[in-house]
């Protein structure tokens, strides 16, 4: 039986340890906290999931919260100025809806659940030393622990990281008493509000350790105006200033967010990382390889959504690879084709149009998203491609494929007038 070794307990490590328990391998993760500890810490992402990511886990067994995570059938895209209302509003079904649930929920399930499985959990910060170790005991260690040191011993690649400081700076809150707009189509619609100059300000509907809740976060651009939660102090502290800054730069959503209340005491996050992608494979001291996956090889902003999509999406491809391995040695050919099949099917087109979103936005998709509450046909593609990005790439990212899709789009609408 293979022994492989996962640093790391969050969306992409459980995941694949689960899939290869599944599978008979013999799996080991190391995780620097218990299960207590991690479903009673702070939050640690916003992790809103589409569809085919879902089903990964759906396929394993793993997805125990459909019912009661909030179903989202609908996302509103508004771009704002400087008056009381949105200057662009348009509303998109999703065909499949995606859900939000809390890590402190799904990882603390389940790593009780790995233990279950008969998985040997060890509780450790783990150290390059550690990984040195490691390296010679396992067939296969993959380090998926994107908090703490470990990530630096990943070489950082210049060609697919343009960036070198933080883009925007985060700033998260878990509510109860968001209220619904009586526009909305629904209950539960994820919203993404463009604040040109600012940054944007997003709320997902998601499921916390308390129940259902929303999630509202700030991207900031740094030094801006919303860029003002570095010296807070509490976590009601955190939400008040939070709400002042509704207030200004959200006056539309006003009566929403008149009676919010953090879901706990560890409902708040700030922060802010540059983006990057790192070369997959680590060579450690004593010549021993480890392999990278998730945020630890490519840590995108949050912006796009794209966060815990990305890590399942790595799990359920590196999965595949592990399983049509075989017996064959995991060497260090074998962790760069993983890493490179991976970067091809998903990693590729969700960076680059992630690193485009956060740039002042080009003429051609201001008038892309000016047009989507003209045709539905526009509004629909761009919700369906936030599940795969791929196509972000086919018809919005350039400008001259952009401009033959909206001049298609007009035309066949002006041929259905007739």
């Amino acid at each position: 039986m293979r022994k492989i070794l996962i640093v790391g307990a969050g969306q992409s490590g459980l995941q694949l340890a689960l899939g290869l328990q599944r599978h008979g391998y013999d799996v080991t993760v190391m995780s620097a906290r218990t299960a207590d500890e991690i479903e009673h810490g702070t939050i640690m992402s916003t992790q809103f999931q589409f569809d085919s990511t879902l089903k990964f886990e759906r396929d394993l067994g793993i997805h125990f919260w459909d019912g009661q995570a909030p179903r989202t059938p609908f996302t509103r895209f508004m771009v704002g100025a400087e008056g009381p209302t949105p200057v662009v509003d348009w509303t998109s079904p999703l065909k499949k809806p995606g859900a939000d649930v809390d890590q402190r929920l799904k990882m603390s399930r389940w790593l009780r659940l790995f233990v279950e499985n008969g998985g040997n959990l060890i509780i450790n910060s783990a150290t390059v030393a550690d990984l040195d170790t490691a390296a010679s005991a396992y067939d296969l260690v993959i380090v998926a622990a994107g908090k703490g040191g470990l990530a630096e011993v990943f070489g950082r690649d210049a060609s697919r990281s343009p960036f070198t400081t933080p883009q925007r700076m985060l700033s998260v809150v878990y509510v109860n008493g968001y209220q619904p707009d009586p526009a909305d189509p629904g209950d539960h619609t994820v919203e993404f509000h463009m604040l040109p100059g600012r940054g944007e300000m997003i709320v997902m509907p998601a499921l916390t350790v308390s129940g259902p809740c929303h999630i509202l976060f700030f991207e900031a651009i740094p030094g801006g105006p919303l860029d003002v939660f570095g010296d807070v102090r509490s976590p009601q502290q955190h939400l008040e200033r939070f709400v002042d800054l509704l207030e200004l730069h959200v006056p539309w959503a006003r009566e929403q967010y008149s009676k919010l209340e953090l879901t706990d005491a560890g409902g708040t996050l700030h922060g802010g990382f540059a983006p990057v992608v790192r070369h997959p494979v680590a060579t450690l001291p004593s010549g021993g390889r480890v392999l990278g996956m998730g945020d630890v090889v490519v840590a995108n902003d949050p912006i796009t959504g794209q966060g815990a999509n990305m890590a399942a999406k790595f799990a359920a491809v590196y999965l595949d690879a592990i399983l049509e391995h075989g017996d064959r040695p995991f060497d260090g050919a074998f962790m760069e084709r993983a890493f490179e099949t991976f970067w091809t099917l998903h990693g590729r087109a969700t960076t680059e149009w992630t690193n485009i979103m956060l740039q002042p936005p080009p003429p051609h998709m201001l008038e892309l998203l000016g047009a989507a509450s003209r045709f539905t046909a526009i509004a629909n593609r761009y919700t369906e491609a936030f599940d795969d990005p791929n196509d972000f790439l086919e018809w919005f990212t350039d400008p001259d494929k952009a401009a033959a899709y909206l001049a298609e789009v007009v035309g066949a609408a002006a041929g259905s007038d007739h």
